[in-house]
């Protein structure tokens, strides 16, 4: 279904209350926003004593309009809205922004009046972006509710918590002078419309090429995740989040629940529905500009053609921290780029002309077209002076720069590879690098933005690339056995015990050591008999008692009968000194796993975004190296395959000194089925499984743990 917000954010007609001629009202600023720019739809000012204001005829109230409006824009003080509401939805008004603060974001007698202006929009009718928003404009539309001066008409559309990041980004792109903006919105306090709504009607908009968002705090953060899973395969959407998620960050039990709610969980959930995460608050517009005019690149294979040494280094370094690779280039690219360069040129990636273009900086453009079409190249980045070859060297060399920015953007236009120039002259802006900014080639001033961008487009190319397979899901049916697992659990309140968890991942198929119970002294020799000269672990069985190392509930390399009596013994001796009053239903056997490499594979159920599946190296140091990925649940194969290779630690899980490579596939595969598990079985709140021992050939789960919904 169509964005109902396309009638409220491009209007025909705009209701402003509390319109004033007041230079320091902001109903004066909207008035003149809408009139210098030269709005064609219809203005209503209202005000309650004046006949015209700015020479337009006002009105007493809302409802004393001849026609409905499609928006009304509040600029009266917090205790005035709920009334007002009542009055736009009399008048069919289909949505209002309301630009008084004083509500949620205050105190307990704002979120009162908040949610008494909530109510009162819901019984009228009435959609609300805000309170407490910076306001909105609509350039296309010509809808300048800001009054900004400085804003010119363009792809870019801007959601922005803050107003004052809107401000900054306006003042950069002026300065670029190239960059426009289609929509802005300041959401405010999102009591209605979220950062998801606004999400669908940039993705629908048809003036917008990429979609940007300063974040400082989701509300419904799954839902925005639904939504950029769906927009991100056909418009980049660009995030900058700041913080992160307070609500996330609860007192929990597992491991797993420790972690979550972090901003580093945020990301990894934003990036896996191909939303790119800028880091550096300096980076949204450049990596927004280049998103919009490139769009992707088909991987990360990067050709680097450089006029001087220093800015090649420069580029090198950066292009390997950020994780993409200095292409091998093939050797009829060397052999064309020896045609053409002095012999003192490198041809070994980066290309350094060494002097070649200085007194001819057309063949620039002959390298870049030579590398474009090295198949092994994905990306050809420019780096160095051109621009200011006419500047530096000789004014006659200007028209030459100019012929090469004309077939430079002629290139761009008939190659699928991007084409990413840096110039030391960009903030000089000599008219070959306008020529090129004016035919949809951006040009940066900065080594690093540059490879940024480049990296967004190497990452988009790729989420593109796996939208357009199978996604690989499992999908389970429910097991009557495993529910009834839960049900014993609540109305025990208590969540399942080692052996039921481990029961369940059993049921669904998941690979786990057998286990048996001792309740009494009698159990023992049945035990013994089974397992043999087997080494042996041994584990305490308590609803009381969560951490079982540190109440001494564990003993393990346990041997034979008698050493399996003593080592029961102690631990019931121990756990009684943790805890005297803890119920203990008795001690679980287990062989001893063999040696492999651990890992943790986890669940929580993130307030803001639901359920979240973790994994990472495991064992005890999990919360201090906090070398982990997250997933929002379900999975699919590729997201599985992705969280194991995004870890830190992923050279040991690919064999260290000889070691052989741990099973891939089986570790993938654990996750897909614990995905699907928490997927089929809400009643799992947090889940632990730490540590499994990841082998060449499967793995283990050796300890599993989890945490019941009781509600």
């Amino acid at each position: 279904m169509p964005s109902l917000l396309h009638k409220i954010l491009a209007p025909d007609s705009i209701a402003i209350i509390g319109a004033s001629a007041d230079p320091t009202k902001r109903g004066f600023k909207a008035m003149t926003g809408l009139l210098n720019d030269g709005y064609a739809g219809s203005i209503y000012p209202i005000h309650p004593r004046a006949s015209e204001i700015m020479g337009i005829k006002a009105y007493p109230s809302v409802t004393a309009l001849p026609a409905a409006a499609d928006m009304a824009l509040i600029c009266t003080p917090a205790n005035t809205i709920p009334s007002l509401l009542k009055q736009c939805g009399e008048n069919g008004v289909k949505g209002a922004i309301i630009l008084a603060s004083g509500f949620g974001e205050v105190d307990e007698d704002g979120a009162q009046l908040e949610q008494e202006v909530l109510s009162a929009a819901q019984h009228a009718g009435v959609r609300l972006v805000g309170p407490n928003t910076s306001g909105m404009f609509n350039l296309h539309k010509k809808v300048n509710l800001l009054a900004l001066d400085n804003v010119q008409a363009g792809d870019i559309g801007i959601i922005s918590q803050s107003g004052n990041i809107l401000l900054a980004l306006a003042l950069e792109a002026e300065s670029n002078g190239h960059i426009g903006f289609s929509t802005y919105v300041g959401p405010g306090n999102q009591i209605d419309i979220g950062f998801a709504d606004y999400l669908q009607y940039l993705g629908e908009e048809k003036n917008t090429r990429v979609a940007t968002f300063y974040v400082e705090g989701f509300k419904d953060g799954r839902r925005f995740l639904d939504v950029a899973r769906e927009t991100s395969r056909f418009k980049p959407v660009v995030v900058y989040k700041s913080g992160s998620t307070e609500a996330g960050q609860k007192a929990a039990s597992s491991h797993t629940g420790s972690l979550a709610g972090s901003y580093h969980m945020t990301v990894d959930l934003l990036r896996q529905v191909g939303v790119t995460v800028v880091e550096n608050s300096d980076e949204i517009l450049p990596v927004a500009e280049g998103l919009g005019l490139l769009q992707q690149a088909k991987g990360k294979k990067i050709a680097v053609l450089a006029d001087g040494g220093g800015q090649a280094t420069i580029a090198s370094d950066r292009i390997s921290e950020a994780g993409m690779e200095l292409v091998e280039l093939s050797d009829a690219t060397r052999d064309a780029l020896r045609d053409i360069l002095f012999p003192q040129a490198s041809l070994v990636n980066p290309i350094d002309v060494a002097g070649s273009t200085d007194a001819n900086p057309g063949l620039l453009v002959d390298c870049m077209e030579i590398l474009s079409n090295d198949d092994n190249v994905d990306i050809v980045f420019l780096v160095g002076m051109f621009g200011g070859y006419g500047i530096r060297f000789a004014k006659e060399l200007q028209q030459e720069e100019l012929n090469c920015a004309n077939a430079i953007a002629n290139l761009a236009s008939m190659t699928d590879k991007p084409l990413v120039i840096y110039s030391l002259y960009a903030h000089v802006k000599p008219e070959p690098l306008e020529r090129l900014r004016k035919a949809d080639l951006p040009v940066y001033d900065s080594i690093e933005h540059a490879v940024k961008i480049m990296a967004a487009l190497s990452e988009r190319g790729e989420y593109l690339q796996q939208c357009s397979g199978v996604e690989q899901t499992i999908a389970l049916t429910v097991i009557p056995e495993c529910s009834q697992l839960f049900s014993q659990a609540c109305d025990q309140n208590r969540d399942l015990f080692e052996f039921e968890a481990k029961s369940l991942l059993r049921s669904y198929g998941v690979d786990v050591p057998v286990e048996l119970i001792i309740r009494q002294d009698a159990d023992i020799k049945t035990t013994a008999e089974t397992f043999g000269n087997t080494p042996l672990a041994m584990k305490v069985i308590s609803k009381d008692i969560l951490h079982k190392s540190d109440a001494g509930g564990v003993k393990l390399d346990i041997r034979g009968s008698e050493a399996m009596q003593q080592a029961r013994l102690n631990i019931l001796e121990s756990c009684r000194q943790y805890n005297a009053e803890a119920e203990i239903e008795g001690v679980l056997v287990t062989p001893m796993a063999r040696k492999g490499i651990e890992v943790i594979v986890g669940m929580s159920r993130d307030p803001i975004f639901g359920p979240v599946l973790m994994f990472g190296l495991g064992g005890i140091f999990v919360e201090i190296l906090k070398d982990v990925a997250f997933r929002a649940i379900p999975l699919n194969r590729n997201d599985a395959l992705s969280m194991i290779d995004q870890i830190k630690a992923r050279k040991i899980l690919e064999g260290t000194r000889g070691g052989a490579a741990i099973d891939k596939e089986a570790l993938a595969e654990l996750l897909l089925k614990v995905s699907a598990i928490v997927d089929a079985h809400p009643e799992i709140s947090e889940l632990d499984l730490n540590p499994v021992i990841a082998y060449d050939d499967g793995y283990a789960v050796v300890d599993a743990r989890v945490i019941v919904d009781q509600g």
